[in-house]
């Protein structure tokens, strides 16, 4: 039901198999080369030219800073793709006059299409593992809105 309702707003929201076996603090590199044939789909789907990953833990001693960062509301110049291969977070997505607010888990694929206002919330205590994947080498650059609507919803704990 939940899948419906994002694609029709233009945000592709799939379930994949997270299945590999990554053994405790995986390196970026064992991650990379454990999804590879799903990072090699959406290349070929999509025409991404770079992926990297994200592992935030709980231990991270700049995790206050970086929740705050995510928290406000931004956009990119390019879709913002995540593969939860570990753990949780929550994208909040600003469409139109509506927030739909997904929590994404391991095996989720979220794809936030362009321009689209949103914001990220990982938890007071983050423990995830995702591979994002860009259009841009560079990476994505947020443009933040200036809007202060992400304080008006709730927060993971």
């Amino acid at each position: 039901a939940i899948q419906d309702q994002l694609n029709a707003k233009g945000v592709r929201f799939e379930r994949w198999q997270a299945d590999r076996d990554l053994g405790a603090n995986p390196s970026p590199e064992t991650v990379i080369a454990a999804y590879q044939h799903a990072i090699d789909k959406l290349v070929a789907e999509k025409g991404y030219q770079s992926w990297d990953v994200i592992s935030l833990r709980a231990d991270n001693p700049q995790k206050e800073a970086l929740r705050e960062k995510f928290l406000n509301e931004h956009t990119h110049g390019e879709d913002e793709v995540r593969f939860f291969v570990e753990g949780a977070g929550l994208f909040c997505l600003h469409i139109g006059d509506e927030v739909f607010q997904v929590l994404c888990e391991k095996n989720d694929l979220i794809s936030v299409p362009a321009h689209t206002p949103h914001w990220f919330d990982m938890g007071s205590e983050p423990n995830f593992t995702a591979i994002r994947i860009f259009d841009n080498p560079e990476g994505w650059i947020a443009q933040f809105t200036g809007d202060d609507i992400a304080s008006a919803y709730p927060r993971l704990a």
